[in-house]
């Protein structure tokens, strides 16, 4: 049978069912456009009411409570609808959502979206390109190379540097560990890890890193093979940034020891303290033991586009390796991050030629297949959301926008160290600051609360009531074994007097978990009760509300 028989029959065999397999194509083309622009529509449509709608960042919702509602849901039963299949996603999503743009969410490193990112996200994957080689991407490849380029001028790195989009700080983190790990063990061993594995040295391999930075230098020293012992904690000073006399104490004792330093990371913007290390004296050590230098700036990195800041990360132009992710301090939706190297030579050690994918002769040709210098292979265009907001807003907009951050954070110590009852542990470098309600300053203290135990459990449980309660969302850490709050502010719209009434919120809180704690009541009823007294007392207000509006 030849070729054209065999078209001939296949097309009898399906025509019966060919007019109603294509009325029912969901399949994305030139023809099913009009089909995705009328649900675009109505999803934006819901998403609009529901952005009118919603008027804190969480409907206070336990997980128990969630859950219940996916019990009778049967994933091999299609609704056929889309109208109804987004009024289930209204339910079991929207609804109970946790919303960054809300003021009231300071919890953690979430920030609101510029909506040229959203465009964005709906064009790149409407397209789908994958950015690994150049035959599934070409014009994304060069603006994602473009981006890099225009990153590597920001930080300082030179004209020999490269970097990658990643899908954020853990996976940058990791690719620096790995490049530090295979460049010590090539250049002073002689050993390609790569070729070779592991060589006898790497138990004796170790990490220097301050003592607050991201616990990610733990997960990638273990995924590496080199495990949690090879991070050494360095100590840092009362503004919670690397003590660069205790890093160098700690390099001469792993020589006493017979370990091997390989690395150092300093990081430009801790997580709960948002403290940046002194990154050219650190960088300097580096240099003069010939150690990797390695920087990451996940939340420190708006700096780079700052107005008014940019000087706090001066040495920053001096690591081999940098970690930023866009997706905290550009505005960007998760998920947008990058690495960079200085030397962009030292890709090779994630570099593999598949023959079906990305041959060496591609490489030799000049072909630019971004896979060459990833640990993923296949890879979304998410440089394509930062690429829109920065052609149609600008760095100094997005600069302008960290920098008010930064200004409110300013304020909001100020107003934290102003309260009696109020300990702060420190003034913000960016915009994170971790304090705790203390009673026992307040001069009329007459309680039952005396002990620190006491004390952190009275601050757990107020994070845990403003979480139930859902108006602010706030978070919280631990300092020296002593439990604190934490917010983290990214919201340039958030206003000062909502900090007032936050603050406000926590010691009225506070007050209320010690009576109950002084009557002997246990902290978990004593926020229900909290939670409702004050859906009562908004009821009441809304009702005398609608009173006077109707006389």
């Amino acid at each position: 049978m030849g070729n054209a028989e065999i078209i001939s029959q296949y097309r009898g065999d399906k025509l019966a069912s060919e007019f109603a397999w294509k009325s029912k194509s969901f399949i994305f083309n030139g023809t099913t456009v009009s089909a995705l622009t009328s649900r675009v529509v109505d999803a934006l449509s819901l998403l609009s009411q529901q952005m009118e709608q919603v008027e804190q960042p969480f409907s206070g919702k336990t997980p128990k409570d969630l859950a219940q509602q996916f019990q009778s849901l049967d994933l091999e039963q299609p609704l056929l609808s889309f109208t109804e299949s987004l009024k289930e996603l209204k339910q079991l999503y929207l609804d109970d959502a946790v919303y960054f743009h809300q003021p009231g969410y300071m919890a953690h490193l979430n920030c609101p979206i510029v909506y040229p990112a959203i465009v964005a996200e709906l064009i790149l994957s409407s397209v789908n390109s994958s950015l690994d080689t150049w035959d599934q991407s070409a014009g994304g490849t060069l603006i994602e190379q473009s981006l890099i380029d225009w990153t590597i001028q920001k930080i300082g790195l030179g004209k020999n540097a490269d970097g990658i989009f990643t899908s954020g700080g853990t996976q940058s983190n990791l690719m620096a560990l790995l490049l530090a790990r295979d460049h010590f063990s090539r250049y002073h061993l002689l050993h390609s890890i790569k070729q070779q594995g592991l060589p006898k040295e790497a138990s004796r391999f170790r990490i220097l890193t301050s003592e607050v930075s991201h616990f990610s230098v733990q997960k990638s020293a273990a995924i590496l093979g080199l495990g949690y012992q090879s991070v050494i904690s360095v100590a840092t000073d009362g503004a919670f940034r690397m003590d660069t006399h205790d890093l160098q104490q700690k390099l001469i004792q792993c020589r006493n020891d017979n370990l091997i330093p390989v690395c150092v990371v300093a990081t430009a913007g801790t997580t709960d303290f948002g403290s940046i290390d002194p990154l050219q004296d650190i960088a300097d050590i580096c240099q003069q033991q010939k150690l990797w230098f390695h920087v990451d700036a996940a939340y420190g990195c708006g700096l780079l586009i700052s107005n008014q800041r940019r000087n706090k990360l001066v040495g920053i132009e001096q690591a081999d390796s940098v970690t930023v992710d866009y997706h905290k301090s550009f505005f960007q939706p998760v998920s947008c991050g990058a690495f960079f190297v200085k030397d962009k030579h030292q890709f090779k050690d994630v570099t593999h030629h598949a023959d079906y994918l990305n041959p060496l002769s591609q490489s030799q040709e000049g072909t630019p297949n971004l896979v060459n210098k990833s640990i993923q292979t296949t890879r979304r265009f998410d440089a394509l959301k930062l690429w829109l907001s920065l052609r149609v807003i600008g760095a100094q907009q997005l600069g302008d926008y960290f920098d008010q951050v930064l200004d409110i954070a300013e304020q909001a110590y100020y107003m934290l160290d102003n309260e009696p009852c109020i300990e702060v542990l420190h003034k913000p470098e960016l915009s994170a600051l971790v304090f705790r309600y203390l009673p026992q300053k307040q001069s009329d203290y007459n309680h039952e609360i005396k002990s620190e135990t006491d004390t952190c459990s009275i601050n757990e449980a107020i994070r845990k009531a403003l979480f139930k309660r859902g108006e602010q969302i706030i978070a919280s850490t631990k300092v020296n074994g002593l439990s604190y709050l934490k917010i983290t502010l990214l919201n340039p719209q958030l206003e000062l007097e909502q900090l007032v009434e936050l603050i406000e919120t926590i010691k009225r809180i506070g007050n209320d978990l010690i009576k109950s704690f002084d009557a002997g009541e246990s902290l978990e009823s004593a926020i229900e009760n909290i939670i409702e007294t004050d859906a009562e007392n908004e009821f009441k207000a809304n009702v005398s509300t609608n009173i006077n509006s109707v006389a």
